[in-house]
């Protein structure tokens, strides 16, 4: 593998890449998903499709 080659890999990963923000700690992340889903099945019972 050439120099050229091993930086455009190292470009696509960082372009990949598809990680949140890194200053957030990991209760705020499951806190908030616990809400989402929460407020998807208030969602859904209260359309009526459950």
């Amino acid at each position: 593998m050439t120099a050229y080659s091993a930086s455009l890999t190292a470009r696509a990963r960082n372009l990949v890449r598809t990680g949140g923000p890194k200053d957030h700690s990991k209760w705020l992340e499951h806190v908030l998903g616990w809400t989402l889903v929460v407020v998807v099945a208030m969602f859904v019972t209260q359309v009526g499709w459950l």
